[in-house]
């Protein structure tokens, strides 16, 4: 199987801090890979680095046999689709301006009223009906802005999707709604994705295969199903959420 992203002995500091210590992580074509790790293990940072938000100290990352830092940018980012963290809309833009926020930009332009009706279109797909459309965020509740979210990332049918910690600040339910809309999506589009969570219920939910970060090491990688039955003691900590183990409370 080939893969999509390839990160090797990738390592990034701030200042006396190393975030990232040396990860190497590879991601299959056409899978969900979930990187799970405490808040301030490096996670956003890794992803920031994939998407040349951050530049690494050293090391590789590959998408697609290519190398991140070569090439053109824009048809780079055009190949990615992004949930952000709390949805992160632009407030003063209507529902569907912000789905079609890449389509109506850049290298992915169309015409205004073929934007719409893809916005349309991908509101349909996450379960918002059309008259949602005209709509601002701040007249959405949490779980719609999320799949306003959702429906963004997708509109211009990326080949791999980010999704950062998809469901905080979302009830146990919705975010059951979300990861099955993530899941659903993710393998009709036959794209690849990769989430960072602390979320195990999204974990078991949206993954293929499991990463676990900390300390900026990449301690345990495999099929969600080998998960549970792993002996990594930084693993079983942080699935079980205990506060006894490798990984100091306190911190």
């Amino acid at each position: 199987m080939t893969d999509m992203i390839e990160i090797t002995e990738l390592k990034k500091s701030f200042g006396p801090k190393h975030v990232l210590r040396g990860v190497n992580l590879s991601v299959p074509k056409g899978k969900s890979m979930v990187i799970i790790g405490g808040s301030g293990t490096g996670k956003s940072v890794l992803l920031k680095c994939v998407l040349g938000l951050v530049t690494p100290d050293s090391g590789d990352i590959k998408v697609d046999g290519h190398d991140v830092t070569e090439g053109d940018r824009d048809a780079f980012l055009a190949r990615f689709g992004m949930l952000f963290q709390g949805g992160a809309l632009f407030d003063s833009l209507t529902v569907w301006q912000n789905v079609a926020f890449r389509l109506l930009r850049g290298s992915l332009k169309r015409p205004k009223a073929e934007a719409r009706e893809i916005a349309i279109e991908k509101l349909r797909r996450v379960g918002l009906k059309p008259e949602t459309a005209d709509l601002f965020p701040a007249e959405l509740s949490g779980g719609m802005q999320k799949r306003v979210g959702l429906a963004r990332a997708i509109a211009a049918e990326p080949e791999i999707i980010f999704f950062d910690e998809p469901t905080t600040g979302l009830d146990p339910i919705m975010s059951g709604v979300i990861n099955d809309l993530i899941r659903e999506i993710v393998s009709e589009m036959g794209a690849t994705a990769m989430t960072i969570t602390h979320d195990m219920t999204s974990v078991r939910a949206i993954a293929d295969t499991v990463a676990m970060l900390h300390d900026g090491l990449i301690r345990w990688t495999g099929p969600v199903e080998q998960m549970d039955a792993a002996d990594d003691p930084y693993l079983q900590q942080f699935i079980h959420g205990r506060a006894d183990g490798p990984i100091e409370s306190v911190r």
